[in-house]
């Protein structure tokens, strides 16, 4: 059976101050099975009073988005970066035992320097991949944009060097680089093989157009989503985070659009 999380960046951000409270405030409005907590860098030096204030709501956090920080430092590759990119992957960790989480969605490039040294970024999964093991976590590359090759072309090194790995696969990601198509045409045991976990989200541009990143709601872009869960009845049988932005400028946050994605994920399931 699959399950519909609703990712906690989708109703907290700079706005309304990231407040962790927020989430536990506004749960009860939302019909999903559970959330994905988005890890952000502001918690870091109280995470544990933030992980045990989020434990002891009762809410149901399977899956935690690792602070984006970690692929940009990893990225970038100055002196002691990776080093610390590790501590700060290590603190996630910690994090998502502290919410009971069991699965990590990881931008394992990210930032302007993105993956201009793709071997690095590959090398590094290693140790990250130990941690994670450590704390007894599974961990997933997202397939995240690139300012130099394509996600597609990292996930296969990624799984030609770790033949275990698991992905997170964006459906805005796959859209923004023009490669949606190749989810239905790569191999199926290789998407069956590495896939754990997709984030359903709306693209509302052409390849490559960065003025329109942002992260839509289902309906508001271009992605086929009838023919994308057409593939998902056949070939996938895990989880969905929605992560569309559901909050202004003031910070007010709009429920309402949230439960509409689960609604039509769930539409599109039956």
């Amino acid at each position: 059976m699959h399950h519909i999380y609703c990712s906690t960046g989708a109703l907290i951000g700079r706005p309304n101050r990231r407040d962790y409270r927020l989430i536990v405030d506004c749960a009860g409005q939302i019909d999903c099975d559970g959330f994905e907590l988005l890890m952000y860098e502001d918690w870091y030096e109280d995470f544990a009073s933030v992980g045990k204030s989020i434990h002891e709501s009762g809410l149901h956090f399977p899956v935690l988005h690792v602070e984006k920080q970690v692929g940009e430092l990893i990225s970038r590759n100055q002196p002691g970066d990776t080093e610390r990119a590790l501590e700060l992957f290590e603190i996630n960790c910690q994090m998502a035992r502290f919410v009971d989480a069991h699965l990590l969605v990881l931008h394992l490039w990210s930032g302007l320097d993105s993956d201009k040294n793709i071997r690095h970024n590959v090398e590094a999964y290693r140790d990250l991949r130990d941690v994670a093991n450590r704390y007894d976590l599974t961990l997933t590359v997202e397939n995240v944009v690139c300012n130099n090759a394509d996600p597609f072309s990292h996930l296969f090194l990624l799984a030609d060097t770790y033949p275990d790995i698991k992905f997170t696969f964006d459906t805005k990601m796959a859209q923004f680089h023009g490669q949606l198509e190749q989810l239905y045409t790569a191999p199926t045991a290789w998407t069956s093989a590495h896939i754990a976990h997709m984030h359903i989200n709306d693209y509302g541009g052409g390849y490559k157009e960065w003025a329109k990143l942002s992260t839509l709601h289902l309906g508001d872009g271009v992605v086929d989503f009838a023919r994308l869960f057409e593939y998902v009845r056949e070939n996938y049988t895990g989880d969905f985070t929605v992560e569309a932005t559901s909050f202004d400028k003031a910070g007010t946050i709009y429920c309402d659009r949230v439960n509409d994605d689960i609604r039509r994920i769930r539409e599109y399931l039956d």
